[in-house]
């Protein structure tokens, strides 16, 4: 039998469970996201970010103390951890989390936080398609979960060519697999600019900039679920 109080803890637990969690619903280009901001209690910032059927799990830890070999005098020292879902990382994982730290330097305001140290760490659950850039997602959330200072919001889309040359958008696992070139950028919220940009495979400059210009569109879809899952997480119950 539950005891006098333990309904209203349990619910308030869950109101608070709920507001943490946002779904964006069906999209018409991108794979349904759902964003849970806060889901782990000792990092300073954490989200669980779902894609589709790709998930991935950040932890931000910062700004703390830094090791007096890694300090730098005028700005912070941001790192990136990338696990995959099984074993310990390799070249794969190593070249993903030079890319993430470049983006999130572009826009970290490390220099409000010299001689300190920001740490990102991202556990990959289940890679479904389009890692890297639900990756990327996952880190700019878990940034601004953490509240940290930055230049504007960023993130992660990614386009396959088909046979035929035509574009997917967000594409699964298996549209990778059969892909011709794959490309993944990074896009800031302020300017649109590309921050960063990385292919698989070979295509036209013609098809590049094609690439370019619907990630950036896209990018305006991804911006507003940013929004929306803020004003639902701080919004009053």
């Amino acid at each position: 039998m539950r005891k006098c109080g333990e309904g209203t803890r349990w619910a308030a637990s869950s109101m608070e469970s709920e507001q943490r969690r946002f779904d964006s619903g069906d999209l018409p280009s991108l794979r349904r996201m759902v964003c849970e901001q806060g889901p782990l209690s000792r990092p300073d910032g954490s989200v669980s970010w779902m894609q589709g059927d790709t998930s991935v799990l950040v932890g931000v830890y910062g700004p703390t103390e830094v090791k007096v070999s890694k300090e730098i005098y005028d700005k912070a020292t941001l790192e990136v951890l990338l696990r995959p879902k099984v074993g310990l990382p390799g070249v794969y994982e190593k070249s993903r989390e030079q890319m993430i730290k470049k983006t999130c330097e572009a826009v970290v305001l490390g220099n409000l936080h010299p001689r300190s140290s920001v740490m990102v760490v991202l556990q990959v659950i289940a890679d479904a398609g389009s890692l890297l850039s639900s990756c990327l997602n996952a880190a700019c959330v878990g940034l601004v979960d953490a509240g940290l200072p930055m230049s504007s919001l960023f993130c992660g889309v990614t386009c396959a060519l088909d046979a035929g040359g035509n574009i997917l958008l967000d594409p699964t696992a298996k549209q990778e697999k059969g892909a011709p070139a794959v490309l993944t950028f990074a896009i800031d919220s302020v300017e649109k600019k590309v921050l960063l940009s990385t292919m698989k495979g070979t295509c036209s400059e013609e098809q590049l900039q094609q690439c370019i210009a619907t990630a950036q569109r896209a990018a305006e879809t991804i911006f507003r679920f940013y929004r929306d899952a803020a004003c639902r997480k701080y919004s009053k119950w």
